[in-house]
């Protein structure tokens, strides 16, 4: 070893670096097992503590890795003091770019850290992003509380691998465990930077670039920024993740603020806000939440959209201004998690071709007796959670629930648990009226009392006739139509649109929705789908994704890719003249309808890809708003509410064309007026249909996809958030994504242990929240339109 770190130490010294780390790191092939302090002996350059860490970046001497975009830098003293500017920008970062990457190779157990304060006014939402020599790149992030007094924040970036009692190996960092974030494995009084997305094991021969960045914010933050460094882990706790659950569904580990511990708590609780909740739309508002002191409009007895003084607006059925504010998700669909226990398949009973409600949108789906008797645990690491489960012939065991199928985790199917479900059972149970009559009739209570004036997307049907709350309703178009690809294709396969059974199936899906409403005046609209995997902003390939996977194909057996052709051929007539366009050599129009290389060769071609991807967008949102018309003409059509992520905009602009309002979710901090300025082009009335934020004082493991510091400032961050899209000409509305929190263990389809809830899995508000809530909803007219004379 002693010759290998000569060599390396000759090296830097020829090439004039400072980051020792890189080289040593690379002599240590031979001593994996020693920690970093005992393995060298680091030179003065580079700081060697007593927590066993290295300096990775010495901000005097190394300011040529260091760049940045929109954001301003300043250093003194071995610090960095980083102001992120969010004027016009929606991304704003300090990034440490080494000209030779670093290599961690010779390390498998360590973690890179900062300190960091801020200095600001606003608590700062940061991303960490590594990427390695691969391209690969891993997203967490963390938020930072504002005080001067600085804090250790961490990213694991090898270990800690844990072998299960089954035998089966686990690393930690691909979080088998089913939860989109896991308890940390150690203790401490820093924090761990919350995992995100991307490739969680990066190849650590070669670390790239460290980014720092804000994204999308609405107001300039500021941090002070020392000491990165990498560190060795500290000792693994091996029973992180056991009986990390209680019986209420709540942390079991941890106590934190409002925080359930007994069943007596929880009849308080009904009791006590029984009695602040008056069940009363608010006054100044029509019965359907219009504003009544603004201008009389014509009524139609249905919702609809007017533009009023340049802003858009919907009209309530008796024709006052409406801006539909409310909360998504007020179901118990998504409140069960997987118990780490499953049945013989033998007994499970599949769906069927006819069904058209994703499995995720069903109720808890009980397994019957004959397989609850071939019970078996299919997982160690899931049924170890859990400090308490209720046996099926219990009371409490009707909450058990079944998943055919999962998007993401440990398990591809597997018994359910709703803690949700159960609390309501104990919280309400002795009602007259039955435990989920008088959980209706609380939640109904709840949104008019806190200001809301609609229930939002994924409401439970059992809520459509309340007819005190306007509500949206929702479908879903599934069934066995063929399908094409974007290359991304997040939440599933991309319908082929061309294909005759889609639109059966659309027609399918708006009979259901018309059955369920009733042509009831208090629905507002309808979403079909939702988060289509149109496309995605990251290259020109993946905007056209649909265009370049589907003209690869056979016309002979996928519809969309015969219509491509067709579309084609009217355009150019010979195939010799699209090939002078395009750059290409295809034989014959039958060869191209065959497949044909798509790869892109110059701009006219990508507008071709334009043409054809507007061509696909048109026929799938035409083909569902005919399908509406036919059932439900007197309900607006509210599209597929795009993702931010996958809004091409194309198909944002045929949507324009067949819908009454362009849906959009946005998980944001707000919405910032360059982000969406192309609305001015399209002029529709617009709607987001998600978003929310999260904080880690709640009990649970992830805040969400939006940080705050804590509950206070999730109520902050909330108003900031409605306030940039009431002050948004095109916006006429939006619904926070969800009514309850994510189970802790992560919700049964896709792992989301999300603090997002307005009520706790104990059916417990969040006071700050509901406080925001009500300022937000209390002032929106008058902040939208202006005071009326």
């Amino acid at each position: 070893m002693k010759n290998i770190l000569s060599s390396s130490l000759s090296t830097i010294e020829s090439t004039k670096r400072a980051l020792l780390v890189t080289s040593i790191l690379v002599a240590m092939s031979g001593c994996q097992s020693e920690s970093l302090n005992s393995a060298i002996t680091p030179e003065p350059e580079v700081e060697s503590t007593t927590n066993q860490s290295m300096q990775l970046i010495d901000f005097d001497k190394q300011i040529e890795f260091i760049n940045t975009v929109a954001a301003d830098t300043q250093i003194n003293d071995g610090v960095i003091s980083v102001k992120f500017k969010s004027e016009n920008n929606s991304y704003s970062n300090i990034s440490f770019n080494p000209d030779t990457p670093w290599d961690w190779s010779a390390l498998k157990d360590f973690n890179l850290a900062f300190d960091i304060a801020n200095t600001g006014k606003h608590s700062v939402q940061l991303y960490l992003d590594i990427s390695d020599i691969d391209g690969a790149n891993y997203t967490r992030t963390v938020n930072i509380p504002v005080g001067s007094t600085s804090n250790t924040y961490y990213a694991k970036m090898a270990g800690h691998d844990l072998a299960t009692p089954d035998g089966d190996h686990k690393v930690e960092l691909n979080f088998n465990s089913g939860l989109r974030s896991n308890p940390d494995t150690w203790e401490s009084e820093e924090v761990q930077f919350t995992s995100m997305w991307g490739k969680k094991n990066l190849n650590t021969k070669g670390i790239a670039k460290i980014s720092l960045s804000v994204q999308s914010n609405l107001h300039d933050k500021e941090i002070i920024l020392s000491n990165i460094r990498i560190r060795q882990n500290p000792e693994f706790n091996k029973q992180f993740l056991t009986h990390i659950v209680d019986q209420f569904g709540q942390n079991n580990t941890e106590d934190f603020v409002g925080k359930v511990n007994n069943e007596a708590q929880l009849e308080n609780q009904r009791v006590a806000e029984a009695k602040t909740l008056s069940g009363k739309v608010a006054d100044g508002r029509s019965q359907y939440g219009g504003w009544l002191a603004g201008p009389k409009l014509a009524a139609t007895g249905y919702f609809r959209t007017e533009k009023v003084n340049d802003k858009w607006s919907l009209v309530d059925p008796d024709g006052y201004l409406y801006l539909a504010t409310g909360v998504d998700i007020i179901r118990l669909s998504n409140s069960s998690t997987m118990t780490g226990f499953d049945f013989d398949q033998q007994h499970i009973i599949q769906p069927t071709k006819d069904n058209v409600t994703p499995e995720d949108s069903q109720k808890l789906n009980r397994v019957s007796d004959a397989a609850i008797a071939s019970r078996i645990k299919a997982s160690d690491t899931r049924a170890n959670m859990f400090n308490w489960l209720p046996t099926y012939d219990e009371p409490l065991g009707k909450h058990f629930g079944y998943r055919r199928s999962a998007h993401s985790g440990p398990l591809k199917h597997g018994e359910t648990y709703s803690f949700y479900s159960a609390n309501l059972e104990r919280k309400y149970g002795n009602q007259p009226q039955g435990y989920m009559q008088a959980w209706e009739d609380t939640t109904i209570n709840r949104m008019l009392d806190w200001g809301f004036t609609s229930l939002g997307n994924w409401t439970d049907p059992r809520y459509y006739d309340n007819n005190k709350i306007p509500y949206f309703a929702n479908g879903w178009i599934i069934g066995n139509y063929k399908t094409v690809s974007s290359g991304d294709d997040f939440w599933g396969a991309m319908p082929d649109v061309f294909d005759p059974e889609f639109e059966a199936r659309a027609f399918e899906t708006a009979k259901v929705v018309y059955e369920e409403v009733k042509n009831n005046p208090w629905c507002v609209g309808v979403f079909i789908d939702n988060e289509k995997s149109f496309g995605r902003s990251d290259s020109v390939k993946s905007h056209y994704g649909i265009v370049v996977n589907t003209l690869t194909r056979d016309g002979k057996d996928v519809p969309t890719k015969a219509a491509f052709t067709a579309v084609m051929k009217q355009k150019y007539g010979e195939i010799q003249a699209l090939n002078t366009v395009w750059e290409k050599e295809f034989t014959s129009w039958e060869a191209f309808d065959r497949g044909i290389d798509s790869s892109i060769n110059n701009e006219r071609q990508i507008a071709d890809y334009g043409v054809l991807l507007s061509a696909y967008a048109d026929k799938y949102f035409s083909t569902v708003e005919k399908a509406l018309q036919k059932y439900m003409p007197n309900h607006m059509y509210l599209g597929s509410r795009f993702p931010d992520w996958g809004m091409p905009i194309e198909v944002v602009k045929s949507s324009a064309k067949f819908v009454d309002v362009v849906s959009f979710n946005s998980y944001k901090e707000g919405l910032t007026k360059k982000s969406w300025k192309f609305l001015e082009d399209i002029d529709m009335p617009s709607i987001i249909g998600e978003f929310h934020i999260g904080a880690k004082d709640s009990g649970l493991y992830h805040p969400g996809l939006i940080h705050a510091a804590d509950q206070q400032d999730r109520g902050v961050m909330y108003q900031d958030y409605m306030n940039s899209v009431i002050d948004n000409p095109y916006f006429i509305g939006a619904h926070w994504f969800q009514y309850i929190d994510s189970p802790i263990t992560g919700r049964a389809y896709d792992g989301e242990n999300y603090n997002v809830g307005f009520i706790s899995v104990t059916d417990t508000p969040y006071p700050y929240m509901v406080e925001a809530a009500k300022t937000v909803n209390g002032n929106m007219y008058q902040r939208r339109f202006g005071k009326q004379e």
